[in-house]
């Protein structure tokens, strides 16, 4: 069962390439790890092993601030940095995603995304003309094959 979050995000691929389903940041998962995080600290007191000097009050309270961050909406329903220049011409260009322009191999908006995914360029050309939903099912599966304990896919333990 998956979360609402995830629910919100999973059927989105941002401009650039990036599956929102896949993002900690709207999927839901910072937030669920977190509050599944701050229960079992409470269920077994691991604030009495805590280390000498480490406040207990202040890290659950840092704990119960993340839970309260909103999830993102994803890139297409206006989550995501406001600025990205790669949305931003996407958006001019009026394109579903990068990969229906001509230019992308030479653009230079992507640099700063591909410090941290060097292949995506690549990957969003392996899309180009494929069914989004398709590709979506297939991410999702393969994510599952690769993190089968993700907890973006979890449902919550009963009480």
């Amino acid at each position: 069962m998956a979360t609402a979050p995830f629910e919100n995000v999973k059927n989105q691929i941002g401009f650039c390439g990036i599956w929102c389903g896949s993002c900690s940041g709207g999927n839901g998962s910072i937030i669920e790890l977190t509050r599944r995080y701050e229960e079992t600290v409470k269920e077994n007191n691991l604030e009495k092993w805590a280390p000498k000097g480490f406040d207990s009050k202040e890290f659950m309270k840092g704990l119960a601030l993340i839970q309260t961050t909103p999830s993102c909406p994803g890139c297409r329903k206006g989550g995501g940095n406001p600025s990205c220049r790669i949305r931003i011409c996407a958006l001019k260009k009026n394109l579903d995603d990068c990969s229906q322009c001509d230019g992308l191999i030479a653009c230079r908006d992507f640099e700063e995304l591909e410090r941290s995914i060097p292949k995506i360029k690549e990957d969003l050309m392996k899309i180009r003309n494929m069914n989004r939903k398709e590709v979506i099912e297939k991410w999702m599966v393969e994510l599952l094959k690769k993190w089968p304990h993700c907890v973006l896919f979890c449902s919550s333990p009963k009480k």
